[in-house]
Protein backbone atom coordinates (compact mmCIF):
# COMPACT_ATOMS: atom_id res chain seq x y z
CA UNK A 1 0.00 0.00 0.00
CA UNK A 2 1.36 3.38 -0.75
CA UNK A 3 0.45 5.95 2.17
CA UNK A 4 -0.15 9.76 0.95
CA UNK A 5 1.95 11.71 3.41
CA UNK A 6 1.19 12.62 6.83
CA UNK A 7 -0.70 15.99 7.50
CA UNK A 8 -0.18 16.45 11.17
CA UNK A 9 -0.82 20.09 12.85
CA UNK A 10 -2.14 21.55 15.71
CA UNK A 11 -6.39 20.95 16.21
CA UNK A 12 -8.11 23.64 14.74
CA UNK A 13 -9.50 26.48 16.71
CA UNK A 14 -13.18 26.07 18.02
CA UNK A 15 -16.38 27.88 18.23
CA UNK A 16 -17.06 29.81 21.27
CA UNK A 17 -19.51 27.08 22.51
CA UNK A 18 -17.04 24.18 22.21
CA UNK A 19 -15.12 24.13 24.80
CA UNK A 20 -12.83 21.16 23.83
CA UNK A 21 -9.70 22.26 21.97
CA UNK A 22 -7.42 19.43 22.64
CA UNK A 23 -3.20 19.57 22.02
CA UNK A 24 -2.80 16.82 19.62
CA UNK A 25 -2.02 15.76 16.24
CA UNK A 26 -4.75 16.45 13.78
CA UNK A 27 -5.01 13.82 10.37
CA UNK A 28 -7.63 15.84 8.05
CA UNK A 29 -9.66 14.19 5.33
CA UNK A 30 -10.54 16.99 2.67
CA UNK A 31 -13.18 16.24 0.57
CA UNK A 32 -11.93 14.25 -1.83
CA UNK A 33 -11.81 11.88 0.66
CA UNK A 34 -14.80 11.15 2.27
CA UNK A 35 -15.95 8.42 4.82
CA UNK A 36 -18.85 6.10 3.85
CA UNK A 37 -20.52 5.62 6.97
CA UNK A 38 -22.62 2.45 7.65
CA UNK A 39 -26.02 4.84 7.91
CA UNK A 40 -25.58 5.32 4.13
CA UNK A 41 -24.53 8.58 4.69
CA UNK A 42 -20.56 9.97 4.26
CA UNK A 43 -18.95 12.33 6.36
CA UNK A 44 -16.57 14.64 4.44
CA UNK A 45 -14.74 16.50 5.56
CA UNK A 46 -13.24 15.01 8.94
CA UNK A 47 -10.61 14.83 11.02
CA UNK A 48 -9.19 12.27 13.35
CA UNK A 49 -7.10 13.82 16.62
CA UNK A 50 -4.51 11.58 18.14
CA UNK A 51 -1.65 11.06 20.01
CA UNK A 52 1.52 8.99 19.78
CA UNK A 53 4.10 7.55 22.33
CA UNK A 54 7.15 5.79 21.34
CA UNK A 55 9.27 5.28 18.27
CA UNK A 56 7.97 3.88 14.87
CA UNK A 57 10.86 0.98 13.64
CA UNK A 58 12.21 1.54 10.39
CA UNK A 59 9.93 -1.28 8.78
CA UNK A 60 7.26 0.15 10.26
CA UNK A 61 5.97 -3.52 12.23
CA UNK A 62 6.11 -1.95 16.11
CA UNK A 63 2.88 0.12 16.04
CA UNK A 64 0.09 -0.70 18.79
CA UNK A 65 -3.10 1.11 18.10
CA UNK A 66 -5.28 1.80 21.83
CA UNK A 67 -8.50 2.38 21.37
CA UNK A 68 -10.26 4.14 23.96
CA UNK A 69 -13.49 3.39 25.90
CA UNK A 70 -17.02 4.96 25.65
CA UNK A 71 -15.89 8.32 27.90
CA UNK A 72 -12.42 7.98 26.98
CA UNK A 73 -9.94 9.72 24.22
CA UNK A 74 -6.20 9.91 22.60
CA UNK A 75 -4.76 10.88 25.84
CA UNK A 76 -3.66 7.74 26.89
CA UNK A 77 -0.25 8.06 28.10
CA UNK A 78 -0.73 11.87 28.66
CA UNK A 79 -1.68 14.71 30.81
CA UNK A 80 -5.31 15.56 29.48
CA UNK A 81 -5.46 19.05 28.18
CA UNK A 82 -8.41 19.58 30.40
CA UNK A 83 -8.66 18.11 33.55
CA UNK A 84 -4.64 18.04 33.61
CA UNK A 85 -4.82 14.65 35.04
CA UNK A 86 -2.53 11.92 33.78
CA UNK A 87 -3.48 9.71 30.61
CA UNK A 88 -6.58 7.08 31.36
CA UNK A 89 -3.86 4.57 30.93
CA UNK A 90 -0.58 6.08 32.06
CA UNK A 91 0.02 3.19 34.60
CA UNK A 92 -0.09 0.53 31.33
CA UNK A 93 1.52 2.43 28.48
CA UNK A 94 4.95 3.98 29.04
CA UNK A 95 8.71 3.75 29.13
CA UNK A 96 9.18 0.37 31.03
CA UNK A 97 5.78 -0.53 31.47
CA UNK A 98 3.77 -3.50 30.55
CA UNK A 99 2.78 -1.82 26.56
CA UNK A 100 6.40 0.06 26.77
CA UNK A 101 6.78 2.78 24.27
CA UNK A 102 10.41 1.83 24.31
CA UNK A 103 9.79 -0.82 22.43
CA UNK A 104 6.40 -0.25 20.71
CA UNK A 105 5.08 2.93 18.47
CA UNK A 106 1.87 3.68 20.27
CA UNK A 107 -1.18 5.02 18.62
CA UNK A 108 -4.26 6.50 20.41
CA UNK A 109 -6.89 8.49 18.40
CA UNK A 110 -10.23 10.34 19.20
CA UNK A 111 -12.95 8.55 18.19
CA UNK A 112 -15.27 10.05 15.24
CA UNK A 113 -18.73 11.23 17.09
CA UNK A 114 -16.24 12.19 20.10
CA UNK A 115 -15.48 16.06 21.07
CA UNK A 116 -11.51 15.52 21.57
CA UNK A 117 -10.23 17.08 18.18
CA UNK A 118 -12.36 14.34 15.81
CA UNK A 119 -15.34 15.06 13.78
CA UNK A 120 -18.35 14.73 15.71
CA UNK A 121 -21.49 16.87 16.75
CA UNK A 122 -19.86 19.54 18.12
CA UNK A 123 -17.99 20.30 14.87
CA UNK A 124 -18.92 22.64 12.07
CA UNK A 125 -20.73 21.40 9.58
CA UNK A 126 -19.48 22.67 6.00
CA UNK A 127 -22.90 23.02 4.59
CA UNK A 128 -24.15 25.28 7.32
CA UNK A 129 -20.88 26.62 9.19
CA UNK A 130 -22.68 25.33 12.04
CA UNK A 131 -22.41 22.65 14.78
CA UNK A 132 -23.54 19.87 13.39
CA UNK A 133 -26.17 19.01 16.62
CA UNK A 134 -28.43 16.63 15.34
CA UNK A 135 -27.51 16.40 11.84
CA UNK A 136 -24.59 14.85 12.35
CA UNK A 137 -24.95 11.13 10.71
CA UNK A 138 -25.49 8.31 13.67
CA UNK A 139 -22.12 6.44 13.04
CA UNK A 140 -21.42 2.93 14.41
CA UNK A 141 -18.39 1.26 15.62
CA UNK A 142 -17.26 -0.53 11.76
CA UNK A 143 -17.67 3.74 11.02
CA UNK A 144 -15.42 4.34 14.08
CA UNK A 145 -12.53 1.66 12.65
CA UNK A 146 -12.81 2.49 9.10
CA UNK A 147 -11.78 6.49 9.90
CA UNK A 148 -9.03 4.72 12.57
CA UNK A 149 -7.90 2.61 9.20
CA UNK A 150 -7.60 5.69 7.18
CA UNK A 151 -5.53 7.15 9.79
CA UNK A 152 -3.06 4.17 9.98
CA UNK A 153 -2.61 4.41 6.45
CA UNK A 154 -1.87 7.85 6.74
CA UNK A 155 0.93 7.05 8.93
CA UNK A 156 1.86 4.82 6.07
CA UNK A 157 1.18 1.41 8.71
CA UNK A 158 0.72 -1.98 6.59
CA UNK A 159 0.33 -4.06 9.49
CA UNK A 160 -0.66 -3.27 12.84
CA UNK A 161 1.69 -5.39 15.65
CA UNK A 162 -1.17 -5.21 18.35
CA UNK A 163 -4.69 -3.49 18.60
CA UNK A 164 -5.57 -3.00 22.39
CA UNK A 165 -8.10 -1.69 23.70
CA UNK A 166 -11.19 -2.67 26.98
CA UNK A 167 -15.11 -1.87 27.07
CA UNK A 168 -15.99 -0.18 23.54
CA UNK A 169 -12.03 0.10 23.20
CA UNK A 170 -12.42 -3.61 23.12
CA UNK A 171 -15.60 -3.95 20.63
CA UNK A 172 -13.33 -1.85 18.41
CA UNK A 173 -10.22 -4.33 18.75
CA UNK A 174 -12.90 -6.99 17.44
CA UNK A 175 -14.01 -5.13 14.58
CA UNK A 176 -10.30 -4.59 13.57
CA UNK A 177 -10.19 -8.22 14.06
CA UNK A 178 -12.53 -9.22 11.58
CA UNK A 179 -12.53 -6.13 9.38
CA UNK A 180 -9.00 -6.13 8.84
CA UNK A 181 -7.27 -9.77 9.35
CA UNK A 182 -4.46 -9.65 7.13
CA UNK A 183 -3.30 -5.90 9.26
CA UNK A 184 -3.50 -7.02 12.85
CA UNK A 185 -0.75 -9.14 14.49
CA UNK A 186 -2.01 -9.50 17.95
CA UNK A 187 -5.61 -8.32 19.21
CA UNK A 188 -6.24 -7.90 23.06
CA UNK A 189 -10.02 -7.25 23.93
CA UNK A 190 -10.38 -6.90 27.42
CA UNK A 191 -13.99 -6.50 29.70
CA UNK A 192 -15.94 -6.58 26.38
CA UNK A 193 -18.50 -7.93 24.20
CA UNK A 194 -19.03 -9.18 20.90
CA UNK A 195 -22.55 -7.47 20.77
CA UNK A 196 -24.17 -5.22 22.96
CA UNK A 197 -26.62 -6.74 26.01
CA UNK A 198 -30.26 -6.01 26.07
CA UNK A 199 -29.47 -4.71 29.65
CA UNK A 200 -26.78 -2.65 28.56
CA UNK A 201 -29.09 -1.00 26.09
CA UNK A 202 -31.46 -0.14 28.83
CA UNK A 203 -29.06 1.40 30.67
CA UNK A 204 -27.78 3.59 27.79
CA UNK A 205 -31.65 4.99 27.27
CA UNK A 206 -31.79 6.02 30.29
CA UNK A 207 -28.65 8.22 30.10
CA UNK A 208 -30.01 9.51 26.38
CA UNK A 209 -32.81 10.27 27.96
CA UNK A 210 -31.64 12.47 31.04
CA UNK A 211 -29.25 13.89 28.51
CA UNK A 212 -32.44 15.03 25.97
CA UNK A 213 -34.91 15.88 29.24
CA UNK A 214 -32.44 18.47 30.57
CA UNK A 215 -34.40 22.15 29.25
CA UNK A 216 -31.13 23.35 28.18
CA UNK A 217 -30.46 20.34 25.68
CA UNK A 218 -32.76 22.45 23.49
CA UNK A 219 -32.97 19.84 20.84
CA UNK A 220 -29.88 19.17 20.59
CA UNK A 221 -28.90 22.64 19.46
CA UNK A 222 -27.95 24.03 22.70
CA UNK A 223 -23.83 25.35 20.99
CA UNK A 224 -26.08 28.22 19.09
CA UNK A 225 -28.12 28.69 22.70
CA UNK A 226 -24.84 29.35 24.48
CA UNK A 227 -26.32 26.37 26.70
CA UNK A 228 -24.87 23.15 28.19
CA UNK A 229 -27.11 20.55 29.62
CA UNK A 230 -25.25 20.13 32.80
CA UNK A 231 -27.60 18.41 35.02
CA UNK A 232 -29.00 15.68 32.33
CA UNK A 233 -25.14 14.76 31.44
CA UNK A 234 -24.31 14.86 34.81
CA UNK A 235 -27.12 12.16 35.67
CA UNK A 236 -26.14 10.11 32.34
CA UNK A 237 -22.52 9.69 34.28
CA UNK A 238 -23.92 8.96 37.69
CA UNK A 239 -26.35 6.16 35.97
CA UNK A 240 -23.22 5.05 34.28
CA UNK A 241 -20.35 4.76 37.04
CA UNK A 242 -22.34 2.81 38.92
CA UNK A 243 -22.42 -0.11 36.10
CA UNK A 244 -18.74 0.41 35.87
CA UNK A 245 -18.18 -0.70 39.93
CA UNK A 246 -19.30 -3.37 42.03
CA UNK A 247 -21.18 -3.67 44.85
CA UNK A 248 -18.27 -5.18 47.07
CA UNK A 249 -15.80 -2.17 45.60
CA UNK A 250 -18.58 0.38 46.47
CA UNK A 251 -19.38 -1.50 50.18
CA UNK A 252 -15.96 -1.24 50.88
CA UNK A 253 -14.87 2.14 49.82
CA UNK A 254 -18.24 4.17 51.04
CA UNK A 255 -20.51 1.69 53.06
CA UNK A 256 -23.13 3.66 54.79
CA UNK A 257 -20.20 6.22 55.89
CA UNK A 258 -21.60 9.88 55.87
CA UNK A 259 -20.67 12.86 54.42
CA UNK A 260 -19.37 15.50 56.20
CA UNK A 261 -21.90 14.81 58.71
CA UNK A 262 -22.52 12.92 62.08
CA UNK A 263 -25.99 12.58 61.67
CA UNK A 264 -28.44 12.42 58.65
CA UNK A 265 -30.40 15.63 57.50
CA UNK A 266 -33.59 14.09 56.57
CA UNK A 267 -33.30 16.10 53.35
CA UNK A 268 -32.58 15.34 49.48
CA UNK A 269 -28.96 16.56 50.05
CA UNK A 270 -25.76 14.50 50.01
CA UNK A 271 -26.14 12.76 53.07
CA UNK A 272 -24.18 8.97 52.21
CA UNK A 273 -20.66 9.71 51.15
CA UNK A 274 -21.28 7.81 48.18
CA UNK A 275 -24.24 10.30 47.09
CA UNK A 276 -21.49 12.92 47.03
CA UNK A 277 -19.21 10.19 45.14
CA UNK A 278 -21.53 9.63 42.06
CA UNK A 279 -22.40 13.55 42.17
CA UNK A 280 -18.54 14.64 41.76
CA UNK A 281 -18.19 12.64 39.27
CA UNK A 282 -21.32 13.56 37.40
CA UNK A 283 -20.25 17.18 37.44
CA UNK A 284 -16.57 17.43 36.21
CA UNK A 285 -17.67 14.77 33.50
CA UNK A 286 -19.78 17.80 31.90
CA UNK A 287 -16.61 19.91 31.98
CA UNK A 288 -14.85 17.24 29.39
CA UNK A 289 -17.50 15.93 27.57
CA UNK A 290 -19.75 17.52 24.98
CA UNK A 291 -23.68 15.76 25.54
CA UNK A 292 -24.17 14.68 22.41
CA UNK A 293 -20.99 13.26 22.06
CA UNK A 294 -22.13 10.77 24.64
CA UNK A 295 -25.65 10.23 22.62
CA UNK A 296 -24.06 9.31 19.27
CA UNK A 297 -21.21 7.21 21.14
CA UNK A 298 -23.96 5.31 23.27
CA UNK A 299 -26.11 4.36 19.98
CA UNK A 300 -23.03 3.26 18.41
CA UNK A 301 -22.34 0.70 21.62
CA UNK A 302 -26.02 -0.13 21.44
CA UNK A 303 -25.68 -0.91 17.57
CA UNK A 304 -22.68 -3.34 17.71
CA UNK A 305 -23.40 -6.75 16.75
CA UNK A 306 -20.56 -8.53 14.75
CA UNK A 307 -22.48 -12.21 15.17
CA UNK A 308 -25.22 -10.41 13.49
CA UNK A 309 -23.07 -8.66 11.23
CA UNK A 310 -21.77 -12.41 10.00
CA UNK A 311 -25.39 -14.68 9.38
CA UNK A 312 -25.97 -14.94 12.89
CA UNK A 313 -22.79 -16.87 13.93
CA UNK A 314 -19.83 -15.13 15.16
CA UNK A 315 -16.88 -17.32 14.02
CA UNK A 316 -18.01 -16.47 10.62
CA UNK A 317 -16.06 -12.94 11.68
CA UNK A 318 -13.09 -14.36 12.40
CA UNK A 319 -12.49 -16.90 9.95
CA UNK A 320 -9.39 -17.44 8.12
CA UNK A 321 -7.68 -15.22 10.53
CA UNK A 322 -4.01 -15.64 11.44
CA UNK A 323 -3.90 -13.01 14.34
CA UNK A 324 -2.74 -13.95 17.95
CA UNK A 325 -5.51 -13.27 20.40
CA UNK A 326 -5.40 -12.65 24.05
CA UNK A 327 -9.29 -12.21 25.29
CA UNK A 328 -9.21 -10.82 28.98
CA UNK A 329 -12.12 -10.58 31.36
CA UNK A 330 -12.71 -9.66 35.39
CA UNK A 331 -14.54 -11.96 37.75
CA UNK A 332 -16.34 -8.81 39.06
CA UNK A 333 -17.68 -6.96 35.75
CA UNK A 334 -21.58 -7.24 35.69
CA UNK A 335 -21.52 -4.76 32.68
CA UNK A 336 -19.72 -7.21 30.60
CA UNK A 337 -19.42 -10.56 32.55
CA UNK A 338 -17.00 -13.60 31.96
CA UNK A 339 -19.46 -15.43 29.88
CA UNK A 340 -19.30 -12.44 27.27
CA UNK A 341 -15.36 -13.22 26.99
CA UNK A 342 -16.28 -16.87 26.82
CA UNK A 343 -18.44 -16.40 23.85
CA UNK A 344 -15.35 -14.44 21.97
CA UNK A 345 -13.41 -17.26 22.75
CA UNK A 346 -15.19 -20.11 21.74
CA UNK A 347 -15.65 -18.29 18.08
CA UNK A 348 -12.20 -18.00 17.71
CA UNK A 349 -11.56 -21.75 19.27
CA UNK A 350 -14.23 -22.76 15.99
CA UNK A 351 -11.95 -21.33 13.55
CA UNK A 352 -8.82 -22.82 15.09
CA UNK A 353 -8.05 -19.00 16.07
CA UNK A 354 -4.33 -18.91 18.01
CA UNK A 355 -6.39 -17.50 21.27
CA UNK A 356 -5.51 -17.39 25.06
CA UNK A 357 -7.84 -16.22 27.54
CA UNK A 358 -7.26 -15.14 31.37
CA UNK A 359 -9.83 -14.15 33.49
CA UNK A 360 -8.50 -12.14 36.01
CA UNK A 361 -9.71 -12.20 40.20
CA UNK A 362 -10.77 -8.43 40.84
CA UNK A 363 -13.03 -7.07 43.22
CA UNK A 364 -12.69 -3.43 40.99
CA UNK A 365 -15.67 -4.14 38.47
CA UNK A 366 -15.60 -3.18 34.91
CA UNK A 367 -13.16 -0.34 35.91
CA UNK A 368 -10.82 -2.92 36.70
CA UNK A 369 -8.77 -2.33 33.16
CA UNK A 370 -8.29 1.07 33.97
CA UNK A 371 -6.92 0.14 37.82
CA UNK A 372 -3.72 -1.17 38.60
CA UNK A 373 -4.27 -4.95 38.53
CA UNK A 374 -0.69 -7.06 38.74
CA UNK A 375 -2.08 -10.14 36.82
CA UNK A 376 -3.78 -8.21 34.23
CA UNK A 377 -0.34 -5.90 34.19
CA UNK A 378 1.42 -8.92 34.13
CA UNK A 379 -0.26 -10.72 31.36
CA UNK A 380 -0.32 -7.76 28.84
CA UNK A 381 3.45 -7.55 29.23
CA UNK A 382 3.75 -11.20 28.96
CA UNK A 383 1.21 -11.77 25.69
CA UNK A 384 2.82 -8.45 23.93
CA UNK A 385 6.53 -9.67 24.66
CA UNK A 386 5.73 -13.37 23.40
CA UNK A 387 4.06 -11.70 20.46
CA UNK A 388 6.79 -9.50 19.77
CA UNK A 389 9.50 -12.74 19.93
CA UNK A 390 7.69 -14.38 17.88
CA UNK A 391 7.16 -12.26 15.10
CA UNK A 392 10.96 -11.09 15.22
CA UNK A 393 10.10 -7.44 16.71
CA UNK A 394 14.08 -5.64 17.19
CA UNK A 395 14.87 -5.69 20.73
CA UNK A 396 12.03 -7.68 21.99
CA UNK A 397 13.03 -9.42 25.10
CA UNK A 398 11.81 -12.98 27.31
CA UNK A 399 8.35 -11.86 28.80
CA UNK A 400 9.13 -10.46 32.62
CA UNK A 401 6.85 -10.53 35.46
Amino acid sequence: MTAAPTETMPAPARQPSEVHNPSSEVAHFDASQPLKLACQQVLAPFTIAYKTHGSLNPDKSNAILICHALTGDQHVADNNPLTQKPGWWETLVGPGKPIDTTQFFVICSNVIGGCMGSTGPASINPLTQQPYGLDFPVITIGDMVEAQRRLIDRLGIDQLFAVVGGSMGGMQVLEWASRYKDRVYAAVPIATAAWHTSQNIAFHEVGRQAVMADPDWCRGNYYAAGKTPRNGLSVARMAAHITYLSEDALQQKFGRSLQDRSEVTFSFSADFQVESYLRYQGSTFVDRFDANSYLYITRAMDYFDLRDDHGGVLANAFRGTKTRFCVVSFTSDWLYPTRESRAIVQALNAVAANVSFVEIESDKGHDAFLLYEPTFFATIRGFLNAAALKRGLPGSTEAQQ
